[in-house]
């Protein structure tokens, strides 16, 4: 049976608005369904402004504090949260805030994990950015304050929300695709990279020190400031970026555990020799148990197949992006093909205007900061999504196959 295309109205009507408007239970903290829920913001940069602008569509959520290193970002920020909101350089005063109920975190990788602690011990409820850790080692302590303080934690990993992939989970668990022993996983892009290397920032508006963390010490540099993704003190490359997003809904659908082994190679081709990481690269991860392979490739220099998954089965392959799905059975098999499609324009595309993965997935969030209930992406599922990211770095970096035990190991940390 084919499932025909959904309009943009039918959506709206049917899924979209369904998902915002539902109505939460009274929460152990008094929240009714639409009560304000105050939302202090932590790094506001690029990717925070985005999210916010689905955040302020949201009934109840109420920007009142914004926190940030930078002069340039923190001006920007006192105007979206108001004369009378809450301006601050420093994380720690923002989460001693007694009039915060929650925070986004919109850091660096490398600050994710800690600010996200120490705000679960504040007793503020969590939106944080993917990737939850920026090694393995952290998991464990996110984790740990999640649940000792029950807070909501929500990882901003919004294809979950999106419904074409939670009913591709659904053929998945249900057996129509057969036996899966490959999955396929893309994130590729053709944007030269090299011509951002001139980057003008007074170092007088950047605390550095905050900004670095517990990265090793360094001359302010603003492009490593800028282009903090690609550099391994801050971030770590395609593979915590681009391909977290991927594995995560690989082991959603076949809860997978930790990866064996993973085996990376990568070159600079189109960033201009300006990343320590490199702008293409591909890994391929074993999960010995299930008998499964699992690939990721991702490029700055070609375009071709874009942001996509394909799980390969002995009966179908689903295909799956953040537009659509597509079953496409095997000659002679009893599948029958189905197809969802959502999202105007071509395959593989890293947004669509519908669905609006952020708002589905930032709605998800204040839901359960109402209703207490667990989110769609908790710690739990941060963690896990960044095991095989980790792992295809250590690969990488090491130049060799690398096996799980290695890289925990590597990290001081026993699973």
């Amino acid at each position: 049976m084919i499932v025909r295309a959904l309009d943009r109205r039918e959506f709206l009507a049917a899924g979209l608005a369904g998902a915002i408007a539902h109505s939460a239970v009274e929460s152990a903290r008094g929240y009714a369904a639409n009560d304000a829920v105050r939302i202090g913001l932590i790094g506001f940069g690029g990717r925070c402004r985005q999210l916010l602008r689905a955040l302020v569509k949201i009934p109840g959520a109420t920007p009142v504090a914004v926190c940030d290193v930078f002069d340039e970002h923190l001006e920007a920020g006192r105007r979206a949260v108001g004369d009378s909101g809450f301006v601050t350089k420093e994380y720690r005063a923002l989460l001693d805030h007694k009039d915060i109920d929650a925070v986004l975190i919109a850091t660096p990788d490398h600050w994710h994990a800690p600010i996200t602690v120490a705000a679960c011990a504040a007793g503020k409820d969590v939106y944080v950015e993917k990737p939850l850790t920026h090694d393995v080692s952290e998991g464990a302590a996110v984790i740990e304050a999640q649940n000792r303080h029950q807070r909501i934690v929500q990882v901003g990993m919004q294809q979950r929300s999106m419904p074409q992939y939670q009913q591709a989970r659904e053929i998945i668990q249900a057996g129509r695709l057969g036996e899966i022993h490959k999955v396929r996983s893309t994130w590729n892009r053709n944007t030269p990279r090299a011509q951002q290397g001139r980057i003008d920032i007074d170092p007088k508006t950047v605390d550095w020190q905050s900004f670095l963390g517990s990265a090793r010490q360094q001359p302010f540099d603003p492009y490593r400031f800028r282009q903090w993704r690609w550099f391994w003190d801050f971030g770590g490359g395609v593979f915590t970026d681009l391909m977290t997003h991927q594995q995560d809904i690989i082991n959603w659908c076949l809860n997978l555990e930790q990866p064996a082994l993973a085996a990376s190679l990568g070159d600079h081709v189109n960033d201009g020799g300006l990343w320590e990481t490199p702008d293409s690269a591909q890994t391929l991860v074993h999960y010995p148990d299930k008998k499964l392979q699992v690939t990721f490739e991702a490029t700055f220099a070609n375009a071709r197949n874009g942001a996509m998954i394909e799980f390969m089965g002995s009966e179908a392959t689903l295909y799956v992006d953040r537009g659509r799905f597509e079953l496409i059975p095997e000659r002679k098999s009893k599948t029958q093909p189905a197809e969802l499609v959502l999202g105007d324009g071509g395959k593989g595309q890293d947004f669509y205007a519908n669905p609006d993965g952020e708002l589905l997935h930032l709605t998800n969030w204040l839901d359960c900061v109402r209703s207490r209930q667990r989110p769609i992406a908790p710690a739990e599922a941060g963690v896990a999504a960044v095991w095989a990211p980790h792992l295809a770095n250590h690969s990488l970096r090491s130049e060799r196959a690398a096996r799980w035990t290695d890289l925990v190991k590597q990290e001081g940390q026993r699973t």
